[in-house]
């Protein structure tokens, strides 16, 4: 079983309010990365944390299930250990995205899930990207991650300011 976990805890500080809610070709961010995983797995966590109540009345989550991180403040690993704590031991493998990377395909899982090492990730230019890929039994650390193997698939746009989304949506 494959499964997925969306980060979407944070609280927009640089994009100035819950970009998760802002809106592209019609319908919120979040959206467009949630249907993308929810097409590629058995099983998507989306973690929220920051305004949670309302990114859930405001999205359209497609199948997908909302967990509330409570130590969302920590950061974006906490609201990973989180996602892979409510999916438990059960899946093979996890794809993990970011709530605001709204091009993210599903062919970009496809092949970071054909690398086959215990954590894997997209490349942009050699620099760490998304989506990681993390297997049942992978010894998951911050380390692991940054220096997990990987596949060159180049950016993936990151809407972090409202200057960015403007960028995705032209």
């Amino acid at each position: 079983m494959i499964a997925g976990v969306v980060l979407a805890a944070g609280e927009g500080a640089r994009f100035g309010g819950p970009k998760q809610l802002a809106p592209l070709r019609g319908r919120p961010l979040l959206e467009h990365v949630v249907a993308t995983m929810v097409a590629a797995c058995d099983r998507v966590v989306v973690v929220l944390g920051a305004r949670a109540e309302q990114v859930r009345a405001g999205v359209d989550l497609e199948g997908a299930e909302a967990v509330v991180c409570a130590d969302w403040r920590e950061g974006p690993y906490a609201s990973l250990l989180c996602g892979l704590d409510v999916l438990g031991d059960v899946p093979d493998a996890v794809v993990v995205a970011l709530g605001d990377q709204p091009l993210l395909t599903a062919e970009r899982i496809d092949a970071v899930l054909a690398v086959g090492a215990p954590i894997a990730r997209a490349l942009d230019g050699g620099a760490p990207s998304h989506p990681v890929v993390i297997r049942r039994g992978a010894a998951l650390t911050h380390q692991a991650l940054r220096a997990a193997p990987g596949v060159e698939l180049g950016p993936l746009a990151d809407v972090d300011t409202p200057a960015e989304l403007r960028e995705v949506r032209e």
